[in-house]
Parts: C-alpha cells; structure tokens; sequence
C-alpha cells in the first residue's frame, strides 16, 4: 500500500449521486460521484479498470483479490485510441494482494 496518500471509507450511504457524462467537445467518458464531502471525477480509463477489476472478482468462482497498477504503455503496445497511462495487472499473486489489504479492513471494521 502506498502510505503517503490517506485512505478514506465511503458507505453507500455516503453517496449522494453518480453521473456519467461525455462532455461538450470530448470523446470520452467523465464519471462523477457525489459524495457527502467532495466530488470525485473519474476519466473513463480509470472507470473502465475498476469494471474491469470488479468483474475478474464477482463473476470468477474463486478470484478474492485483483490489483492494477498504473503503467505507461507506449504507442506501439496500446490498442488506438487508448490513453497512454493505464491500470493494467500487477504481477503480485492474489494471496499477497489479499494478505496486504485484509489487514486495513480487518482494522478498520468497514
């Protein structure tokens, strides 16, 4: 876990709403949610990496952990139209991954 950045808790009470929107003279998707406190907004990269990691997780009978890191991909390595920073699998092991972050959950109680 990075410790330089502070880590805050959301419940789903929190959310006051979520927008999805392609602004005016854009391609690409700006997701918004609306907390209590603040509002997030989220490039559609960053979106399409927390389905991507939400679904290796809910639809696979096993998989308890899955973690993306930010890599710069070069023109020659990324699919067209693709931003050159993204989320793409760690090589860590889902064991380490979990072994990590169980720790805050389990000492936070959220």
């Amino acid at each position: 876990m990075d410790g330089t950045s502070s880590i805050r808790f959301y419940r789903n009470e929190d959310v006051v709403k979520v927008v999805g929107v392609i602004p005016k003279g854009h391609h690409h998707l700006r997701l918004l949610i609306f907390f209590k406190d603040q509002v997030i907004v989220l490039h559609e990269a960053t979106v399409a990496a927390i389905v991507r990691a939400y679904v290796d997780i809910v639809s696979h009978p096993t998989r308890r952990a899955v973690e993306l890191v930010q890599t710069r991909l070069g023109r020659d390595v990324r699919k067209l139209g693709y931003a050159e920073v993204q989320l793409v699998d760690s090589l860590r092991s889902e064991d380490e991954i979990l072994n990590e972050y169980n720790v805050l959950f389990n000492s936070t109680h959220t």
